[in-house]
């Protein structure tokens, strides 16, 4: 199982259970609307800074990956260009 599914999981498991807990709780239907609004917006907001997170490191991640490229190909290009050297030079010359 890969760890975004279980992220994924865990958090449905986590939801899950304070519905649950609140919902049994003894405690009248306002406080309980209460109780639950505020438990969403804590979880919003957790959701939002993991996304955030996710986000900046996925940016990082583009970011490398076309240094990489672009640090490949200007290599390619060098060694295409060394060869055509070779190629095009007289074999009598040293």
């Amino acid at each position: 199982m890969t760890k975004g599914k279980f992220a994924i999981g865990a958090l449905f498991g986590a939801v899950a259970g304070v519905v649950a807990g609140v919902l049994t709780a003894p405690k009248s239907g306002k406080e309980t609307r209460a109780d639950l609004k505020k438990k969403a917006d804590e979880l919003k907001n957790e959701a939002g800074k993991k996304a955030d997170d996710a986000k900046k490191k996925a940016d990082k991640l583009s970011k490398d990956a076309m240094s990489k490229a672009d640090e490949v190909k200007s290599r390619a290009t060098n060694a295409v260009e060394g060869a055509k050297a070779g190629f095009n030079k007289n074999p009598n010359e040293k």
